[in-house]
């Protein structure tokens, strides 16, 4: 479990296919060391929103293996040496729940379709997977490659947040262009309300 507060932007250093297809699993080495600071193996670190197991840890540094399904479902495919991630470990009992509940299961992704600079923040929008758009609404949570951000507005087709300094200058949302694809998780609250009311408000069961 996590918050969507990013805590560190670490840098790709390895990808390494698993097996004879890198298309079924590939693993990912990450330059991390504020987030690896406490870590130990079988511990959970959010890579761009995706919560990855770490199986090795050396120098500041964590690997963690990333299956097909999560190739599929994430941009973490895409990553090459040298590429930013957002880094953010577990969810503590004890520690405030400074942004929303983030499980880390990518449920789909999305582009950068805008971006308006203001003066002090900028104002994004992104494409938005048409199955996912009634889980977004108008002041809602919403993760995009792993940081919380609140849904300024909303179509069924796009979303636009808000950006401000802190979150330009510390998150890979500062510098993704028009284009960049980005991992999407909805409010996991909405998904458990619409199975839990089923066919009595027309939800899929």
């Amino acid at each position: 479990m996590f918050t969507g507060i990013v805590e560190e932007l670490g840098t790709v250093v390895e990808v390494t296919p698993v097996g004879s297809d890198s298309a079924d699993a590939i693993r990912l080495t990450i330059h991390g060391p504020d987030v690896t600071s406490d870590a130990s193996p079988g511990d959970s670190i959010a890579v761009n929103g995706v919560c990855l197991t770490v199986t090795e840890l050396a120098d500041g540094r964590f690997s963690a293996d990333v299956m097909k399904e999560t190739l599929d479902r994430s941009n973490l495919g895409a990553l090459t040496v040298g590429s930013p991630v957002n880094l953010e470990r577990a969810l503590k009992v004890s520690s405030r729940l400074g942004g929303h509940i983030v499980q880390g299961h990518v449920d789909g992704t999305g582009v950068v379709t805008e971006r308006v600079p203001g003066t002090d923040w900028e104002t994004v929008t992104f494409s938005l997977p048409a199955r996912l758009s009634r889980y977004v609404v108008e002041k809602g949570s919403i993760a995009v490659d792993g940081v919380s951000l609140t849904v300024a507005a909303c179509t069924d087709s796009s979303f636009t947040v808000s950006l401000i300094p802190t979150t330009l200058q510390a998150t890979t949302l500062g510098f993704a262009t028009v284009g960049t694809k980005v991992n999407i998780e909805v409010d996991t609250l909405a998904k458990y309300v619409e199975r839990l009311l089923g066919d009595r408000v027309g939800g899929i069961r």
